[in-house]
């Protein structure tokens, strides 16, 4: 028996050590989950921190909606560059404030023939001692202008003469500035006054018609503030402006180009089945590097073919911000696009969002290194267009390519196998990666020195659609969208060519509108 007793004695501890080591594994599995959880957690917190942390100085969050805590950071960052002496913002000690010697300066100057002329009681006691100048020797005159503006209100009555012809028709002679026959209507400048309120200052309608009536004193309603736009958009297209602005932009050696997406309350309909078109609204901007010339249209969607559409018939070189699409003009059969330009601004905003990101010290030393290297680039760049040179020296080139490669290849080594929260790879992974397969992309600059480095003219191009949309919330529909981008086409480029907004306005609200031409070849 107690033999007996001992072996079920044995067997019941094998059972319970069975049922232990089971335990155990379950134990060290559940720990192994929560320990996959806490590390995930971990990654995805130093994410959120890292996008909490993210300003204009790494991102393409505009500097107006920097958080708090970024501007101080820009601010201390300053300040300590500052009292190390490195920063190229530091005041010197002999530098006045204000405007510099040989900056033309907008203040205003004295006409020397103004619209009339006022002569004013002399002064009646001395500024000094207070006596009486009755009598006083006349010492001269001096001199003070007042600029103002006079609003004067017309009402024309046009006489319109009617001839009948001998076929039994009346024809009436036509009125000037667009008006309509035994009809009253608004003249160039209310209509000037409409548009400029809803196109440049984003005012919606209802409060653009308020502040004509507060600026001008004419009462007009929100539907001839909405009408003033339509009649100025349909005389552009009427006047071929799109047509002549697409040639012109086309024949440039250098364009820019960038889009943001837009807020449109009724999508778009796909006409040949009736749907909604999938993706969302974008304001496309095309410009040329010094801001001549600029053209914004609304795209129902990001999509590849429709970004690129109006890029095709390009045969000059495009600088672009990074997004794939522009990649198919030079993968299409027969294109004639010259090149593509990263835009290098973007390339070091994102080099000092992943310097920012754990360990310290490994990310910002080769993020630092490409940033610096692309700087330097650019200023040999500058200074050979300074000296008139052709090219940069190849071995200097050389050398300076060399150390943009060597920094990629060190933040692919680094970061191939980091941990990072979510799909994907670790964004200093990604950046590394991006920078070593469109690196010749990157420094497309450097062999062809008439392309600019960045993208900033198009970005500043996209900043009007920002404003709007901040102010008024969203277009209507797409075709609403469409106009708005036509007008501020329109009167930005015709401003940067010298006309006034209300000599744009007048011109093609009378059939006649301002068309941009195609520089000589």
């Amino acid at each position: 028996m107690a033999g007996a007793s001992g072996v079920e004695l044995v067997e019941q501890l094998r059972c319970e050590n069975v049922r232990l080591r089971q335990a155990l594994a379950v134990r060290d599995a559940e720990i192994g989950e929560l320990l996959a959880v806490i590390r995930a957690q971990g990654l995805r917190i130093a994410e959120l921190e890292r996008r909490l942390g993210s300003g204009s100085d790494d991102s393409g969050i505009p500097t107006s909606k920097d958080p708090i805590e970024v501007k101080a950071r820009r601010k201390a960052d300053r300040q300590a560059r500052r009292e190390q002496g490195g920063s190229s913002r530091q005041r010197s000690a002999d530098r006045e404030r204000g405007a510099q010697p040989g900056h033309t300066g907008r203040g205003l100057v004295r006409d020397p023939n103004p619209t009339e002329r006022v002569g004013l009681a002399p002064p009646a006691m001395c500024r000094c001692c207070g006596d009486g100048l009755t009598g006083a020797e006349d010492a001269g005159t001096a001199w003070s202008q007042v600029w103002d503006v006079q609003i004067v209100r017309r009402r024309v009555e046009y006489l319109l003469p009617r001839r009948r012809c001998g076929c039994g028709a009346t024809t009436v002679a036509r009125p000037p500035d667009g008006g309509v026959v035994n009809s009253v209507s608004f003249g160039p400048v209310l209509n000037t006054a409409a548009v400029v309120l809803t196109a440049f200052g984003n005012v919606p309608v209802e409060r653009a018609g308020m502040l004509v009536e507060i600026l001008l004193g004419q009462r007009v309603s929100a539907g001839f503030v909405d009408r003033a736009s339509a009649r100025l958009a349909g005389q552009l297209d009427r006047g071929g402006f799109e047509a002549a602005m697409r040639a012109a932009l086309l024949a440039e050696p250098v364009l820019t180009a960038d889009e943001s997406p837009v807020e449109v309350v009724t999508p778009a309909t796909d006409p040949d089945i009736g749907q909604t078109v999938t993706g969302s609204p974008h304001v496309m901007v095309i410009r040329t590097p010094d801001e001549r010339l600029l053209w914004l249209s609304g795209l129902v969607s990001r999509c590849y073919d429709v970004v690129i559409a109006g890029l095709r018939a390009f045969a000059g070189h495009l600088i672009v911000d990074g997004y794939g699409a522009y990649q198919r003009l030079l993968a299409q059969a027969g294109g004639l696009l010259a090149g593509i330009q990263q835009c290098c601004v973007h390339i070091l905003r994102r080099c000092r969002a992943v310097a920012k990101l754990a360990p310290v010290g490994l990310q910002a030393s080769w993020t630092d290194e490409v940033t610096t290297t692309l700087t330097d680039a650019h200023t040999e760049v500058q200074t050979a267009r300074a000296r008139d040179e052709p090219a940069l020296d190849p071995d200097r080139l050389a050398k300076l390519r060399a150390r943009y490669d060597r920094a990629v290849d060190t933040g692919i080594i680094h970061n191939r196998h980091r941990d990072w929260d979510g799909d994907g790879n670790h964004p200093g992974y990604t950046l590394a990666c991006w920078l070593r397969d469109y690196a010749d992309q990157v420094w497309h600059f450097t062999t062809h020195l008439n392309v600019d480095w960045s993208s900033n003219a198009a970005e500043r191009g996209v900043k009007p659609a920002k404003r709007h949309q901040a102010v008024s919330g969203y277009w209507q529909t797409d075709q609403t969208l469409s106009r708005w981008c036509l007008i501020q086409s329109y009167l930005t480029t015709a401003r940067n060519h010298g006309l006034t907004i209300l000599d744009a306005i007048t011109r093609a609200l009378a059939g006649n509108p301002w068309l941009p031409e195609p520089i000589a070849p």
